[in-house]
């Protein structure tokens, strides 16, 4: 690969892809990676106010609204609200000069995935990630083992020393930290015990109820003592194949869906290890390491139905009259945020293409920029997510079969077409396929694209050509 080549599939994977001035100016590697760091501590993406909270918690509807009916309906106007979050924070990735930070934290939600249908505690639980997202993972594991929407998605806020409940103890050493089959059921029970009493209290904070807590002796994987939940946590931490479970997971989403070289793991796993758990310092090994810039790694992932709405919008500015079809967008391609399958999130990798989503994925460029109306699957899309689409061809007393997104209120072109043009008209075709596509097209196959191109000016040509490679195969890839 040369420097351009590096510098587009650093960008692609520790972000959503490289801007025009980036492409234009390639650096050196290990610049471009510390680039890619931020200075400060991300500041917090706040939708809900805790005021607003306190107007809206259930504790205090209960007291203020005697109307039941009238009741319920504030609190599915506020769950609502979920669709506000994910918006905010896709519009978050959309302008980050760190997209490192969204990008890793976008990981991160699906590691510590939950579903708790209330947008305050999701809320809490992003900003967590993303404070924690490149620092230390065992700061990270426990802010969110001790966040709301965990206690409350793995029931841990009723686990109490009568009655242990052993959701959250099974997931965090089987999802979070460890890993199937290198902890017993044992184990798992005498984790749960550790980590009776943990909850939150109404605004979400952590509490520790020490009278619900079971403070006798537990035996954990070899240790015994009396264990509270922190002490589990720390346990784990100690074991080596935390490391490594993590940095197969990491090692997946950064590089590659299928191939796990064991050999580069295990060397990145002690590293991890021995740095107390340096999420950054994983991430500059695996993006400074001469094998990340192999052939074989260009290509090898495919693009996230976020990553690739995030893709679009950063590189060519747009914007819909009702913002909510890219949250329908989500559901139908099959990655709504602060909604994961379960609780071990996303599968990635393969399971992002099926016959019906890839053929959406390849249309959406035309529907996107060349003005052209999308019909959606009904049967892809929840009711309570249809905000902004219209019914089409529905026959009297049958239910709709399609949906229709609206057309963009703008799409800004201007910048991307004017950089284009500082190119030779000949130099144009294979530029904009180096700069939009992870690995390169033969001659032939680019000639035949072309034939396809608007070549009625050089604007014209630049946005076709634009569209048309786009909507290859290869555009789905990283």
């Amino acid at each position: 690969m040369d420097l351009q080549e590096q510098n587009s599939l650093l960008y692609a994977r520790a972000g959503f892809g490289i801007r025009l001035e980036d492409f234009k100016n390639p650096r050196p590697v290990k610049e471009v990676v510390e680039s890619l760091f931020p200075t400060a501590v991300p500041g917090q993406l706040q939708l809900i106010s805790d005021e607003e909270w306190a107007e809206y918690n259930p504790k205090t509807l209960k007291v203020t609204m005697t109307d039941e009916v009238a009741r319920k309906e504030k609190e599915r106007e506020f769950r609502r609200r979920t669709g506000d979050m994910n918006l905010l924070w896709m519009e978050a990735m959309v302008r980050t000069s760190f997209p490192l930070v969204e990008k890793t934290a976008m990981f991160w939600h699906g590691h510590f995935a939950t579903r708790v249908d209330n947008p305050y505690f999701d809320q809490l639980l992003l900003n967590e990630i993303r404070r924690n997202a490149l620092g230390n993972f065992g700061d990270l594991l426990k802010a969110v083992s001790k966040s709301s929407a965990m206690l409350q998605f793995l029931n841990n806020q009723q686990n109490k020393k009568s009655h242990p409940n052993e959701n959250f103890a099974r997931e965090v050493m089987e999802l979070f930290t460890l890993g199937r089959g290198h902890y017993t059921e044992d184990d798992v029970k005498e984790a749960a015990r550790a980590f009776t009493g943990w909850g939150y209290d109404e605004n979400g904070a952590f509490i520790f109820r020490e009278k619900q807590h079971d403070a006798t002796d537990k035996k954990f994987l070899g240790k015994t003592g009396n264990f509270d939940g922190d002490d589990i946590l720390n346990i784990i931490l100690k074991q080596k194949q935390t490391s490594i479970f993590i940095t197969q997971k990491i090692y997946r989403y950064f590089v590659s869906d299928e191939k796990i070289d064991d050999r580069r793991v295990n060397a990145l796993a002690k590293n991890f290890y021995d740095s107390n758990y340096d999420i950054g310092g994983l991430l500059r090994d695996i993006f400074t390491s001469k094998w990340f810039y192999n052939d074989d790694v260009a290509g090898a992932k495919i693009k996230s139905p976020v990553e690739l709405l995030v893709s679009y919008q950063r590189m060519i500015p747009m914007s819909f009259k009702n913002p909510n079809v890219w949250i329908n967008l989500q559901r139908v391609l099959g990655q709504y945020l602060f909604n994961p399958p379960n609780v071990a999130g996303w599968p990635g990798g393969k399971d992002w293409i099926d016959s019906s989503s890839l053929v959406i994925r390849m249309r959406l460029p035309e529907a996107f920029f060349a003005s052209k109306e999308l019909d959606l699957n009904a049967k892809e899309i929840e009711p309570e997510m249809m905000k902004g689409m219209t019914k089409k061809n529905v026959m009297p007393g049958q239910a709709a079969q399609t949906f229709r997104v609206g057309k963009l209120d703008s799409v800004d072109w201007s910048g991307y077409v004017a950089f284009w043009k500082n190119y030779k008209r000949e130099e144009v075709r294979a530029a904009l396929a180096d700069y939009l596509l992870p690995m390169s097209l033969d001659e032939a196959r680019l000639k035949q694209v072309e034939g396809f191109a608007d070549n009625d000016n050089d604007e014209q040509y630049i946005k076709s050509m634009t569209i048309l490679l786009m909507e290859l195969p290869e555009y789905q890839l990283s």
